[in-house]
């Protein structure tokens, strides 16, 4: 069973951020379940392992925390849902690009709940969305806009970090960075296109579709050593 937390308000990062590793810890050592929590953090950059410094382009504008997920520089802040995925990859495959995958799967059945289609780019971990309203860009190509960021670390097998999920941030606060080091794409967000969305939509949109990512009959590697 996996277990689902609601955590009201603005989470301070650093608290959160050690409040997570030590569940990651306990579920590893067989003393908790599964978890996945559901929160907002107040504005705030964070630099994955693969960050680079040119790509934080207004370092004084929030704080900045440099954290072990893989990845590049992300925003977080007031109107993103942030789930953090406490998830037993070695009892689901072994296989962390499956995981991965299933994680995009997961963002694309829930956003399809609102009738948006969310699609995966090679070399682009994350959720996209085509923007045909635009110009095209000028090698002939619709634009596109990230809707979801993905950026997860193991230890001992249980993963940690997880997904953000633009609903309604200031979309003028990623800004200060280059979302995940691609310049020639923008960010989105639910209300951005048009859909009034609440967290609590959201929500139960995710909890109505884990299954299809991470359920018995879903397409996750359940076997180990399935690739």
């Amino acid at each position: 069973m996996v277990e689902w937390t609601h955590i009201p308000g603005l989470a301070p990062y650093g608290e959160t951020l050690a409040a997570m590793e030590a569940r990651a810890e306990a579920i590893a050592r067989g003393e908790a379940p599964e978890a996945i929590w559901l929160l907002e953090h107040p504005p705030l950059y964070t630099a994955g392992t693969s960050a680079k410094r040119e790509d934080l382009v207004e370092p004084d504008r929030f704080p900045v925390h440099a954290v072990g997920r893989g990845g590049q520089y992300t925003y977080h802040g007031p109107g993103q849902r942030v789930i953090y995925t406490m998830l037993d990859v070695k009892a689901r495959g072994a296989d962390v690009r499956c995981f991965v995958r299933a994680l995009e799967n997961w963002v694309i059945a829930t956003l399809a709940e609102f009738n948006i289609k969310g699609e995966i780019r090679p070399g682009r971990v994350g959720v996209w969305v085509p923007r045909p309203d635009r110009p095209l860009l000028p090698d002939g190509s619709v634009p596109e806009d990230k809707i979801a960021a993905i950026g997860i670390k193991l230890r001992r097998w249980v993963s940690f970090h997880g997904i953000s999920i633009n609903v309604e941030p200031e979309l003028s606060h990623f800004q200060g960075i280059v979302p995940c080091g691609i310049r020639e794409h923008g960010v989105t967000s639910l209300v951005d296109l048009g859909l009034p969305v609440s967290m609590t939509d959201l929500d139960a949109a995710l909890m109505a579709t884990f299954d299809q990512a991470f359920g018995p009959g879903s397409a996750a590697c359940h076997q180990s050593g399935q690739n």
